[in-house]
Parts: C-alpha cells; sequence; structure tokens
C-alpha cells in the first residue's frame, strides 16, 4: 500500500501543493487547497478582531469540507470497498485544513516577518494520521514543534489554530514540545513514541521536523528494538482481554483480536524494527510469501471499509461493530440475501474470516522477529534447556514445534495430520513457519488422503486420544486443514448467526462443545454437571459423540432444516471418518435430533405425563438416551458465556431422570395416578405436624393436574397459604430459588376470569421476567398460581428487593395499578435490537397433552408480551392452566397449557383461527410501541414459516418433531420423581 506523498508547505501566493493521485477522485475535486486558500484570503475582514477572523475561515473552510465529505462519500457509495483512497483522501481534506489554518494563524493574525531563532514552529501529523490514514470522524492528532520553550508567539499561533479546528467540529488532540521532550517523554511513554513514530510533517519550519526525525532514530529508537517489541506485544495482549476474541459477534474493528490495531501494531514494529513504513517490503525481507502479503492487504481494505462506513452510517466515530450497525454496512457494501442466508450473515462471515487472517499473519510476523532475536523468548524456553523429545523429522525451536526438512515432510501428505497429532502429543505449540507450510499445501488433502485408514485413525485419535481435542481442531480450523479433511465443514467456517443468543460463529461454537465434552471427561465439571459426568463415567460410544457433537451443525446456512440436511451430511461423512454402520446410523439420529431434548425441556411441560412419554418413545434406548443428553449439554454451553444456567441444569436432569424411569422400568411408571398418589404421599410426609382432618382437607381439595403439575415444595407451600384463608383474601410466598437461578412466587387467592393475566402483568410492571408459570382451581374455588422468575440480569431477585416486588404484586391484584396502561408506558427496544427479524409462529396442539391443548407462540421477545399474551386469551375466555418460557436472545417461545371455558381442548378450526388472529393482534400491538421491527411484519399474519429459536433458520411445521406430537419444559423441582 503506497501513502498519499507529503504536500509542501507554501505561501499564500503560492499554489504549486503537490496533488496526490490515488484518492478516490481527483484531489482538486475533493478539495483544491491552493483555491480555498485564495478564497479564504480574499475574504477576511480587515475589521472586527480574531473572532471575526476566524468566523470568516470556519464558514468558507466549512462548507469546503462539507462538500469534500459528501464528494468523498458518494465516490465511496459507488465504489464501497475501494478503502485506501477513501482513507487517503479524507487524510488529504484534514491536511488542507490545518495548512490553511496554519497560514491564517502566522500570515495574518500573528504575522511575524523577521521570527528569531526561538519563534520557528513545525507543524506534524501524528499517529494514525500521521500515518495517512483516517476514517471519516478520526482524531486529527497534531504535534506542534518549537526549538525551544515555546514562546509567545508560538503559543498564539497554536491557539488561533486550534480554536479554527474545534470551530470545524474536528476532534483534535495536540501537543506542544521541543525536540528534546520529545525525546525524553518517548523515553518514558511508548505510546508517545509509537505516536512520533508515525509523524509526518505538514506545514511550517521544515528543517526543525528534519531534526526531530534525525534524533528519533539516532538517540531513541535505535537499539531499543527489543523493549518496543515487548511493550507492543504487552499492549495487544491487554487490548485483546479487554475487547475480546474475533469470535465474538459484536467485534471492536479497531480494537478487536484481528482488527485494524493488529495490523497497525505490525505497521509499528515494521517501520522500527525494519525502518520501512512500505509493507510490501515484508515481501521482500522474507517476512511473507507473496500470497500471504496479499491476503495481509485484502483485510486490511477489507476492515477500513468497514470502518468508514460504519463511521458514515452513525455519523460519528464508533468502532463497535453493533447488530444494528452490522445489517446498515452489510447493505452499504452491497451484501445480498442469497442462499437461505440474510446479507448480514455473508458480510459477518467475511468478517471474520478477514480477522482470522490477521492473527495468522500476525503470528507469522512476530514469530520472524523471535528468530531475529528481536523478541524475548517464550518464558518456557528460558526456564528449560531441553524441549520435549520429539519424533524423527520434527525439531523444538523456540519451544515450538517444527519441521526439519520441508521437502520430506510433503512427500507423505498424511504428515499434514501426524503435525497436529505431534503437537498434542508432545504439548508444544506448532511453530508459525511449519503452520505456513501446512496451509500452503493443502492441496494436497485429495480423496485418496480423506478415505485413507491412517489418516482416518489419526484424525479420530485427535479428537479421542490426547486430551485436549479443542486446541488441534482449532488450529486445524484455522489453518483450513478441518475444511479440506472435511469439505463439508467448510461453509460454516466463519459463520456468523444473526441474532443475541449465540456468541460465536459456527465453527467457534463446534469446537466450544467439544472443549465441553472434553472437560467433562475429565472430570473437571462434576459438580456443575452431575448427570452427564455419571453418564460418561458409566460409559459411552465416545467416537460417537465427538463424531456426533463436530457434525451437528455443519447443516447450518442453507435453506432448510439445519438438522434434516446435517443428518444427510453425517449419513455420508461418519463412514469416512472410520466409523462403523451402527454407529454411522447414531451419529446420524442424533444430529438430526439434536434439538429434540433441548425443546423438549424448555418448551414444553415436562410434569405433564405425556411429554416425558412422547420423548421416550422418540428416545427408544436407554444408548441414545445417554448420548442425546451429553450431547445437548455440550451445545447449550457452547452458545455462549451466560447461556448455560441452573434452570437449564434442573429441567434436562428432570426430563432425563423421568425418560430413564419410563424406558427401564416401563412407561406405566409415568401415568398420571401413580404421580398423583406419589404427591400426596409425599404431601403427607412433608406435612407430618398436621392433624388427620387438616390433611384430608388439603389433598382433598385440589384435581389430579395439581398433583401432577408441582413438586411437593409447592404443594407444602400453598397447603399453608389455604389454610385458613378468607374469601377476600390474597396471600403470596416469594422466595429465592438460586439452586435454579430464580425466585419461586407463589399465589393463592379467590379464582376469577383473568388471574393469570392480572399475575402476568404485576410481574411485568417490577421488571420480572416469567421463566415458567402455572395456575390451577381447588374445588372450592381458590386459584393456586406458581411463577418462576428472574431480574434483568437473568438472576433470582435479592432478598431486599423482594418487598417492592411483593407490594407492587398486591397493588396490581387489588386494582390499584392497571398493568395494561403502566405497561404501554416501558421503554423501547435498544437500538441495536432494533435489526433483528423474527416472524411470527403460532400454533395449535392437541396431541401433546392428554386433556389439554398447547398454544406455542414464537415471536419478537419485549418488555410485556406474556402480559399481551395472557390477556388476550383470558378476554377470549381461555382458560390458562400453565406457561413455559422459552428465551433465545431476541426470540421467545412461549408455550401454553389450556381449556376452553366448558374444560375442553380447542379442536375446531374456526376457534383456532379466532385466537391466532387475535394473538397476531395483540402482539403487533405491542411491537408498534416498542418500536424495531413493524407491526405488519411481525404478524406475519399469512405464513407458518418460523426461525427455529436456536438457528434461525427457516423450517415448517410444528417446533418440534411431528412423531412427538407433545410438549416440553422444567424441572425436577415441579415433578415428585425419585432419583
Amino acid at each position: 500500500m503506497t501513502l498519499p506523498p507529503p504536500v509542501s508547505p507554501a505561501p499564500v501566493t503560492d499554489t504549486s501543493d503537490i496533488l496526490p493521485d490515488d484518492l478516490i477522485a481527483p484531489a482538486t475535486e475533493i478539495f483544491d487547497i491552493a483555491a480555498v486558500r485564495a478564497q479564504v484570503f480574499a475574504a477576511l475582514p480587515s475589521e472586527g478582531g480574531e473572532g471575526a477572523v476566524r468566523t470568516s475561515v470556519v464558514k468558507i473552510l466549512g462548507e469546503a469540507s462539507r462538500q469534500s465529505r459528501e464528494t468523498i462519500a458518494r465516490e465511496f457509495a459507488r465504489q464501497p470497498h475501494n478503502a485506501f483512497p477513501v482513507t487517503h483522501a479524507y487524510t488529504w481534506v484534514t491536511d488542507g485544513l490545518v495548512r490553511i489554518c496554519f497560514d491564517v494563524a502566522t500570515q495574518h493574525l500573528h504575522r511575524n516577518p523577521t521570527p528569531t531563532k526561538g519563534e520557528r514552529l513545525s507543524v506534524l501529523a501524528v499517529g494514525g494520521y500521521g500515518r495517512g490514514e483516517m476514517a471519516p470522524f478520526s482524531d486529527v492528532d497534531l504535534l506542534f514543534l518549537t526549538p525551544h520553550k515555546i514562546t509567545a508567539w508560538a503559543e498564539s499561533v497554536i491557539e488561533s489554530m486550534l480554536y479554527m479546528l474545534w470551530d470545524l467540529k474536528l476532534k483534535v488532540g495536540h501537543a506542544s514540545r521541543t525536540v528534546k521532550d520529545c525525546l525524553r517523554l518517548g523515553a518514558e511513554d511508548f505510546t508517545i513514541r509509537t505516536a512520533m513514530l508515525e509523524h509526518r510533517y505538514l506545514i511550517g519550519h521544515k528543517p526543525l521536523a528534519d531534526e526531530l526525525e534525525d534524533k528519533l532514530w539516532s538517540d531513541l529508537f535505535k537499539g531499543t528494538e527489543r523493549a518496543f517489541v515487548a511493550a507492543k506485544l504487552e499492549e495487544r495482549s491487554e487490548r485483546h482481554r479487554k475487547h475480546g476474541l474475533r469470535y465474538v459477534v459484536e467485534p471492536n474493528v479497531k480494537e478487536g483480536k484481528g482488527g485494524l490495531r493488529d495490523l497497525q501494531s505490525l505497521y509499528w514494529i515494521t517501520k522500527y524494527v525494519h525502518h520501512t513504513d512500505d509493507t510490501e517490503d515484508l515481501v521482500r525481507l522474507g517476512v511473507f510469501r507473496p500470497e500471504e502479503y496479499r491476503t495481509f492487504y485484502r483485510a486490511e481494505e477489507f476492515l477500513w471499509a468497514t470502518r468508514c462506513h460504519m463511521h458514515l452510517a452513525a455519523g460519528r466515530a464508533v468502532e463497535q461493530l453493533t447488530f444494528d450497525m452490522q445489517v446498515e454496512v452489510a447493505d452499504r457494501m452491497g451484501y445480498t440475501d442469497r442462499g437461505g442466508r440474510r446479507a448480514v450473515e455473508w458480510f459477518m462471515q467475511d468478517y471474520f474470516r478477514h480477522a482470522t487472517s490477521v492473527g495468522d499473519l500476525t503470528r507469522i510476523f512476530l514469530t520472524s522477529l523471535e528468530a531475529e532475536q528481536q523478541k524475548d523468548a517464550p518464558l518456557l524456553l528460558r526456564m528449560f534447556k531441553r524441549g520435549p523429545n520429539v519424533k524423527d523429522g520434527y525439531e523444538v525451536v523456540h519451544n515450538r514445534l517444527a519441521i526439519v526438512d520441508p521437502i520430506a515432510f510433503l512427500s507423505d501428505k498424511i504428515n499434514l495430520l501426524r503435525f497436529f497429532e505431534e503437537g498434542l502429543r508432545t504439548g508444544l505449540l506448532l511453530h508459525p513457519d511449519a503452520m505456513r507450510l501446512v496451509k500452503a499445501n493443502l492441496h494436497l488433502i485429495d480423496e485418496d488422503m480423506r478415505g485413507d485408514r491412517e489418516a482416518q485413525r489419526i484424525f479420530m485419535d485427535l479428537l479421542l486420544k490426547h486430551g485436549n481435542p479443542e486446541r488441534s481442531l482449532r488450529r486445524m480450523n484455522e489453518l483450513g486443514v478441518l475444511a479440506a479433511f472435511i469439505p463439508e465443514f467448510e461453509p460454516i467456517v466463519a459463520m456468523m448467526q444473526f441474532n443475541m443468543y449465540h456468541s460465536y460463529t459456527v465453527d467457534e461454537h463446534t469446537i466450544q462443545c467439544i472443549g465441553n465434552l472434553s472437560q467433562i471427561e475429565h472430570g473437571d465439571l462434576v459438580e456443575d454437571l452431575p448427570v452427564a459426568s455419571s453418564i460418561l463415567r458409566e460409559g459411552v460410544n465416545r467416537k460417537v459423540l465427538y463424531t456426533a457433537l463436530l457434525l451437528h451443525d455443519i447443516g447450518k446456512g442453507r435453506d432448510e432444516d439445519h438438522a434434516v440436511l446435517g443428518a444427510q451430511i453425517a449419513r455420508k461423512v461418519a463412514p469416512r471418518l472410520g466409523l462403523s454402520k451402527q454407529e454411522s446410523a447414531t451419529v446420524e439420529w442424533l444430529v438430526r435430533y439434536h434439538l429434540l431434548m433441548s425443546d423438549m425441556a424448555q418448551k414444553r411441560d415436562i410434569a405433564d405425563p405425556r411429554t416425558v412419554r412422547d420423548f421416550a418413545k422418540a428416545v427408544q434406548t436407554r444408548e441414545r438416551l445417554d448420548l442425546l443428553t451429553v450431547l445437548t449439554v455440550c451445545d447449550i454451553r457452547g452458545v455462549g458465556p451466560d447461556v448455560w444456567n441452573n434452570w437449564k441444569a434442573a429441567l434436562l436432569r428432570a426430563l432425563y431422570r423421568q425418560t430413564r424411569r419410563g424406558l427401564e422400568d416401563g412407561m406405566e411408571a409415568l401415568n398420571r395416578e401413580n404421580r398423583g398418589n406419589e404427591a400426596k404421599k409425599a404431601l403427607r410426609e412433608a406435612l407430618s405436624d398436621w392433624d388427620a382432618k387438616a390433611l384430608r382437607t388439603e389433598t382433598g381439595r385440589h384435581y389430579e393436574s395439581y398433583w401432577q403439575g408441582l413438586h411437593v415444595t409447592a404443594h407444602e407451600v400453598f397447603a399453608k397459604l389455604l389454610r385458613d384463608i378468607k374469601d377476600d383474601e390474597i396471600k403470596i410466598d416469594i422466595h429465592p430459588d438460586e439452586d435454579r437461578d430464580a425466585t419461586r412466587a407463589c399465589f393463592a387467592l379467590q379464582d376469577h376470569p383473568g388471574i393469570f393475566a392480572r399475575l402476568a402483568g404485576a410481574l411485568s410492571l417490577v421488571g420480572a421476567n416469567v421463566v415458567d408459570a402455572r395456575t390451577f382451581t381447588s374445588k372450592d374455588g381458590y386459584a393456586t398460581a406458581a411463577f418462576w422468575i428472574q431480574d434483568a440480569d437473568g438472576s433470582p431477585y435479592e432478598e431486599a428487593r423482594l418487598p417492592r416486588l411483593r407490594e407492587m404484586i398486591r397493588k396490581t391484584l387489588m386494582g390499584e395499578v392497571r398493568p395494561r396502561e403502566a405497561i404501554e408506558q416501558r421503554g423501547k427496544l435498544k437500538k441495536r435490537e432494533q435489526a433483528f427479524k423474527v416472524p411470527t409462529s403460532i400454533s395449535f396442539d392437541n396431541e401433546g397433552s392428554d386433556i389439554y391443548t398447547i398454544i406455542e407462540v414464537d415471536t419478537r421477545d419485549r418488555p410485556g408480551l406474556l402480559y399481551d399474551l395472557t390477556r388476550t386469551l383470558s378476554e377470549s375466555h381461555v382458560y390458562i392452566v400453565s406457561a413455559v418460557i422459552a428465551t433465545y436472545g431476541e426470540q421467545v417461545v412461549d408455550t401454553f397449557y389450556v381449556k376452553d371455558m366448558f374444560g375442553l381442548k380447542y379442536f375446531t378450526p374456526s376457534k383456532q383461527k379466532m385466537l391466532e388472529r387475535k394473538l397476531r393482534e395483540a402482539i403487533a400491538a405491542g411491537a408498534q410501541r416498542a418500536g424495531g421491527v413493524s407491526a405488519a411484519r411481525r404478524a406475519d399474519a399469512g405464513t407458518r414459516k418460523h426461525w427455529h429459536p436456536k438457528t434461525e433458520e427457516r423450517t415448517r411445521g410444528p417446533a418440534l418433531p411431528c412423531l412427538l406430537a407433545g410438549p416440553q419444559s422444567h424441572q425436577e423441582w415441579f415433578t415428585p420423581v425419585p432419583d
């Protein structure tokens, strides 16, 4: 990349400014410095003092700047990927503004025809501006250089310049120093040293700038290369810790891993160590190969284009590529929806691939510095004189596994896999030169190699044998080996899922899942995951489990159900990895139904025996149940750092234990009568201090569904609330349940229509997120309602907040607060969340429960949604027995178990359509209040398509496989099932 040539300063009458030829448009069309300078000086007022002069100057320069920026933006819109001419164009405009302001300050405001030796002033650009790379709203960093202590004249010039630049709305960072100051401060602070490394002369006394250049290299930079490199590496590590990995879904384009700052670090170190600011010299110096340099160039161009579009879209300097900004930038850069994926997902996949390339190039460059001993060797190398023994053909260089003879290595293409096996066996890091060799020869991984039994063995050993599969898979993925060995994996490399649920790209999510499995196997998560740990301890087919996890999301990104497509892919890939016919069939089943247990646990009521029976029929065997349970745990934990919690753990544990009981003891063990009798027996034991009459009253006042739907702990709470309750009394028990990351709120009061909706409204008003709810009516006319709630952070409510919670609920139930009116005044959706499209899907299921109709509403989450839905159902005379709420980022699936006013299911299609219409109207009205996606789009009235809550891929039909036709969700807390 070639920077625009420096422009020589000129007096007012001189128009010989050198015009750069690498801008997005001709330099004079963007900003004609000579013409604007002449216009400025022609308009200078003769009266009114400095204020009038500045006003005149700023008016002309402001208009010239505005027109210049419009020209750049217009041309950039026509060439949205042509970043470098844009960054140079903004630099050219800024140079013009600074130079003209200097001329006005020195030639008009503070004329000094006969300056003394101490009254010399040179203006330099430093930092990114000094390098000549500017985004639309980049900072303007200036160094005002004087020979000695600053004089009154120089101080006046600097002050006048700054006022004009500030009035032009430029964000100016500035420092006034002597050459000695620069050397002293640069020696103390590497940030200052780096800024001065990239200084560029703009205007003023040129010999002074030349003196600084000479002194910096002779007195400051020379001999301090190792210290500078170490400082930049430490700064880079700290930046990555602060701004996260390159896989996070809202990356920082400037500061994040694989971002522009990493590339700029290469510039700095290159200039400091090799005394050149031309990155093409890195090829001549042997640091990069020509193809690597081209990758470097393309990555930098893409990142700069992205950053410039972000600035233009926001109208200010922004560096975080937030969800709403991703959509805008993808559109500006010309991406379109295709192949079942949104334009923004294609854009972000390109982004992550470029970010990965930047990481590879950085690693290569830093290793070359190690070889030149410019950088300290790793700590381990300094601690141990001798590294581990390695097999023939390998050696240890700087504590990294290196290849002795590249030609001999490449003579056997299976060595491309053996290299990673040796790395895991020895625990050594891989030498970047060796990784470069592997990456440059991926063409050797062909069909013959994929079908080779030895290659299959090595690959499976990488997963199963050495104890750290995550490490090898991540490096293989970054180098392209994984996609070369399993070509079906290539489409999901760096694939971003545009939702708020997933924190990683699809390939990184897959690797995180396998890392989770390895941790469980090693016994690191026994306390957190007792069931999964015990399953692995008892023994499963590890080959099947690891392969299924590797392939479970391989079908993503297509215009069909990724689980169905993934199963088809697994049918071909599993045998190619050396699995038997039976093992391959199990892998295919696991991939096809890898969402089944998660959906059942989070979207259906597992207190309903029908749910567990249907799930058991789908799973069929204990082996499949064990494998699917572990896979589900690893999958959910691999979604993001805050997705897994005790609530989900409890739901999965309950479903696993009940299903295992049904498979081992027979389905009759799960029938309603048995569970009801067990529940009553458990309550009698819990209330052993009650007299027989009171116990008979309590056990006789409830219908069967009450006994099946709650755990004995809740039965005990309700028994105490109902004892001696008065007709007009409302009793409330709110209790933190940290073991399940929720707060349990139990209510007992006289039953009346709409009670469920009013309770939901009361909880919405205090900002509570309902994760589960159920209500029952006793034979003597009392309602018993249980809600499990979390605060806005997904945590149980603290004890100190419970009194306000109780008081607000009481006011709402007593009619002092009207939930509908109060909720309408609640906040809007955040801007970054408004880019998400979640079409609404509403389904009616009469097969999933023996006695209830299941209404599933899949739509955009927002404050007050549950209240809107329950109020709509109540106003339609629908009796809500329970509600299960599953939230997936911006998407929510609310499932209601209901009956009509006569206690019957909703079989009539006309009644179903009427309810669906009313629910869609309520969703659309609430969406309009909250902002974001339009009401018409949210209502989505004419389609049955919906986005799967975990993948956001279009599917058809019910959210659960039709072979289940049944409910799901809840935890062992609800159901009296022994361990």
